[in-house]
């Protein structure tokens, strides 16, 4: 039996679960709405503010299926209670973030300003203080999309690793590398 799977999904006050046709899961909370289809072979059912997942055998399939929903249904509960959010930051001269809305624009050293447009379903924030560096905060309810969007606003300027410049995350660690060694 899978450890994640078995263990039931705590259904906090305030939030409704609704499984509908085709297998949908709707998630409804404080913070909003979210929906995942679910699959087929996987049972859901609601009972005492709990909702417990059950495969039918356990082929590899569905053995790999049935801790993924469960972690899915999980994260939606949270995303619509809590919400989630992440913060990075720009490391190097001169790199600079500001927003205006959902609009993100941001100058990391190259020629030109990149503009980047966040998904409706997020929120986004930067603050620059005098002698810290630029961070951005992206907030929202769907942990997917959030990590998704974080990656590629990310991958526009990835850390690198002699001198740490980039867009990295705030808890993100980067190893490092000894420059070339000075001539004779």
């Amino acid at each position: 039996m899978s450890r994640i799977g078995k263990a039931p999904v705590t259904v906090p006050n305030g939030v409704s679960i609704t499984v509908g046709k085709d297998n949908v899961i709707t998630v409804k909370g404080p913070k909003g709405e979210l929906k995942e289809a679910v699959d087929r072979d996987i049972k859901v059912e609601a009972a005492d503010g709990e909702l417990n997942l059950s495969r039918p055998t356990d082929q590899i399939r569905h053995r790999a299926m049935h801790g993924l929903y469960r972690a899915l249904i999980a994260n939606m509960v949270k995303g619509v209670t809590e919400g989630f959010k992440k913060e990075l930051e720009l490391v190097g001269v001169g790199y600079k973030a500001s927003n205006q809305g959902n609009v993100l624009d941001l100058s990391l050293g190259y020629s030109h300003n990149i503009i980047f447009e966040v998904p409706k379903e997020l929120k986004v924030s930067t603050e620059t203080l005098k002698g810290q560096n630029p961070k951005i905060f992206i907030e929202g309810t769907d942990k997917q999309l959030l990590g998704q969007v974080a990656a590629k606003i990310r991958s526009l300027r990835k850390p690198e690793p002699y001198k740490g410049k980039g867009v990295k995350y705030s808890d993100e660690v980067i190893r490092r590398k000894a420059g070339k060694a000075a001539g004779k």
